[in-house]
């Protein structure tokens, strides 16, 4: 348990997040972690590397974990087809200290960010207007 102000503060925030600001909070700790990895890398920390590059592939791992397929199994064999990719850039890059694959981890990691942002955008933006309709 967190013993200080900020600590408490930051966990009472993951308490009552909706299901759609977890997601961003997941896909912001994956790019994170592996922009971290990078600088590493640049450093030749290759021990600092592999613990955040295993940090960011544990985020991908839960995103994985988290697909319900009874929602759209097109669209889950889509995400995990590209979470099954990035796994991939992600231990080729942390293998072979290429920081070409660690940044192409990232971009897809970005891309289904932002998309996600964008639905959760919409989809506030429609309720916002059926409220206002009723």
């Amino acid at each position: 348990m967190p013993t200080d102000g900020y600590a408490q503060y930051q966990q009472n925030q993951l308490l009552s997040a909706s299901p759609s600001k977890l997601l961003l909070a997941a896909y912001d700790g994956a790019i994170r972690f592996a922009r971290i990895a990078g600088e590493k890398m640049k450093e030749q920390k290759l021990d600092e590397q592999s613990t955040y590059i295993n940090k960011t592939l544990a985020i991908v791992f839960e995103l994985i974990s988290t697909l319900r397929e009874d929602v759209d199994p097109l669209l889950v064999a889509r995400l995990k087809s590209l979470y099954t990719y990035v796994i991939e850039k992600l231990a080729h890059a942390n293998l072979n200290q290429d920081e070409e694959s660690l940044n192409e981890a990232i971009n897809i990691l970005s891309q289904l960010r932002e998309t996600w942002a964008q639905a959760e955008k919409i989809i506030i933006e429609e309720q916002s207007a059926m409220e206002d309709a009723a």
